[in-house]
Parts: structure tokens; sequence; C-alpha cells
């Protein structure tokens, strides 16, 4: 059964000369149908490079809204119309324009996991992998960095000479996995190396052997001669590694980091996106989109 909706999705797509974007959340079955697999920016990044004029991103609204915003002239459609980011969506523009006139000497730097309408009133767009680079670069030494505290703290951490004032409550699906998690996990499995996404809490990236992007912890894994993990990031990461490496053990660090809006998207979605029945248009005004794209073009000149 699943292999025939994929075959059926393969025909459909390259009948459509359709480009099909799957986040590294996603489930297998999707994966396997996807052109691309990745970290949000870096698929957006594809989907502009590649002459398909309909694109399909399986994961969450920011990502396609982030496609978009560098493919105006495709079209792209959001695998899921409910499929959203609760960190994405938990700052709106009215209230960061209010927090940029008490504090206008910061330079506003954007985690990409925000709105497009967010962006439009940011500095400068950064990634989980690019964000230490980016704000190092910054020739401002005050940032206002929004919308993780996790993220915007452990890039603070290490640039230690520039004042950081952080706006946002972050991932609530990263935010569930605690310093207790990290030593049951440990006491569990003594040999295995810790690796979480920085969007964790201070104190269970700060007992990491690794932190990085969700591509940044798999090619950790994938490289590394040790032969266990546990892995802090939403959980199909750990299933994902296991088919990857099989001669390599992986543990999630806590078996509630499921991200609920990623795990929206099923293989039928996207088989109906394919035959136009399914999924959501995303559609962007341009002079928003051009506000937006500022901050992600500033982002490329200092990364």
């Amino acid at each position: 059964m699943i292999r025939d909706i994929q075959e059926e999705i393969l025909q459909i797509k390259k009948e459509k000369d359709i480009c099909i974007l799957a986040h590294c959340y996603q489930t297998p079955e999707i994966l396997e149908v996807a052109d691309f697999t990745g970290d949000s920016y870096a698929l957006a990044v594809k989907a502009s490079q590649v002459p398909n004029q309909t694109v399909i991103m399986c994961g969450v609204r920011f990502m396609a809204e982030t496609v978009k915003i560098l493919s105006p002239d495709k079209k792209v459609i959001l695998s899921h119309s409910d499929a959203g980011c609760p960190m994405a969506e938990q700052l709106d523009k009215e209230l960061l324009m209010q927090v940029k006139k008490e504090l206008p000497d910061y330079t506003v730097v954007a985690y990409v996991n925000t709105t497009t309408d967010l962006k439009t009133v940011c500095d400068v767009c950064v990634t989980s992998s690019s964000a230490v680079t980016i704000c190092k670069k910054i020739e401002n030494d005050k940032i206002l960095f929004l919308p993780d505290p996790q993220l915007g703290s452990w890039v603070a951490r290490q640039i230690p000479e520039k004042q950081f004032k952080i706006l946002g409550a972050g991932c609530p699906t990263h935010c569930q996995m605690t310093k207790k998690d990290v030593e049951k996990a440990k006491k569990a499995h003594p040999n295995a190396l810790l690796l979480v996404h920085p969007e964790c809490q201070a104190d269970v990236v700060k007992a990491a052997d690794y932190a990085g992007s969700t591509t940044g912890i798999m090619d950790f894994a994938k490289m590394s001669e040790a032969k266990e993990f546990i892995i802090g990031t939403e959980n199909s990461i750990t299933a994902h590694l296991q088919m990857a490496c099989p001669d390599k053990k992986f543990y999630p660090l806590s078996k509630e980091c499921i991200c609920p809006n990623m795990k929206l998207t099923t293989l039928v979605n996207v088989l109906e996106c394919c035959k136009g029945t399914g999924g959501e248009e995303i559609i962007l005004e341009e002079e928003t989109r051009n506000q937006a794209k500022k901050c992600i073009d500033e982002m490329i000149r200092l990364g």
C-alpha cells in the first residue's frame, strides 16, 4: 500500500515537473519520495536552484514561506495547511516594533523559524548552524535575538564580548527535555555521546558532547567513530540515524520529543498535493516578500 502510493507520487511529480522538499523530521516514507531532504533554509535554497516551477514543502508554514521568499515565481505548496510552528508564531510584528522603539541601538537578529511578517522588521536572519558566525560578524555589539531564548543564550555564551537581549519563549518540543532526562539517559547508556539541538534548555546543551543543527547532528553521528549516541532533538532523527547507520546504536533523550506539527503531514497528503487536490498554496504580497528577503540577504552577505 505504501509503495503503491509512493509510485503514484513519483509518477505524477515527473509528469507535472514537481519538486518535493521534506524536512528531516518527516517520516521515512515521505523522505523516500522527496527530491531534497534537510534543514529548512537549506531546502529553500535548493528550491530556488531547481528548474521545477511547482514546489511542495513537507514541513511547516514558515518553511514554505521561506521557499516562496526565495522563489517568488514558483508555485509553492505547504503539504498540510494546519502545520504551523509555535515558536515562529509566538511573536508578532506589533510587539517587535514596540521593543525596537525601546531598544533603538540594537541589531535585530531573527532565527529563520519566524513568520514572513516578523522578518519584515528584522535586520538579519540566521539558522542554527550559522547563528554564531553571523552574530560575530555584525558590527554592532548590541543584539536583540528572537524568538528562541535557548538558541540565543547558546550563541551569547560563545560571543561574550557582545551584549544580547532575547525575546521569545522558544520551541515547546525541544524545551520538554530536561537535565533529569540527560541524567537518566547517561545512566542507561554510559558509553553513548550526547548530541543535542541548541533549541534545548541550557542545562541540556551544556551537558552535550555536540550541539548543532539537525543535519549537523546527523553528520556528526555518521562520521563519528563512536558506536552509541543519545539524540536530543525530534525523535524522528533517532529513527533516521538508526536506518542510516545500522552498525550503531541511537537512543532518544526523551520519548516525548515529538513535533505534532511535523507529524501532521502524511504520505497521502503528499499525493493529494501532487494531484492538486490538497495542501495550501503560499501567497505573499510582493512588498512583504521583498521586505522579508532583506534580512535573508543580509544573512547571506555576512555568512
